[in-house]
């Protein structure tokens, strides 16, 4: 994967760990959408990832879990559809390693703003007394 956010030099899953399975595609097709095994599944495992540091194997397993699945199935070729699977479960990684961005710090109103509020709250309710009727005399 290329250098991104959580990712400064970038990170390389070894291709050995990804276990790829192949099947039949559903939906419409030609002659060959019976025959030919054209989707993909790439499956990683993360709990035993030694390729990750700590920090980066425990955000990836809080957000992705310990096995990830991903499946491609909208190509007609098996070859491209292992490259949209790889760039997929990139794509979660890339997710899932991003730091978490930071806490919102609280703020309290200004003190011009809680003026104006209440001036707007007095104004308004002075619009709403004037609706009613009139007391008799």
């Amino acid at each position: 994967m290329p250098p991104g956010p959580g990712l400064p030099a970038g990170l390389v899953v070894p291709g050995e760990l990804l276990r790829e399975r192949f099947s039949r595609s559903r939906g419409p097709g030609g002659q060959g959408v019976n025959t030919t095994d054209s989707r993909v599944e790439v499956e990683l495992s993360l709990a035993d990832a030694s390729w990750l540091t700590e920090t980066q194997r425990s955000r990836a397993v809080a957000a992705l879990g310990d096995v990830v699945t991903v499946a491609a199935s909208e190509h007609r070729a098996q070859r491209r559809n292992r490259v949209a699977a790889r760039e997929r479960l990139a794509a979660l990684l890339r997710e899932a390693l991003a730091p978490p961005p930071p806490a919102r710090r609280a703020t309290t109103p200004t003190r011009g703003s809680r003026e104006r509020r209440i001036a707007a709250k007095r104004r308004r309710a002075q619009v709403k007394a004037q609706r009613t009727r009139p007391a008799p005399d």
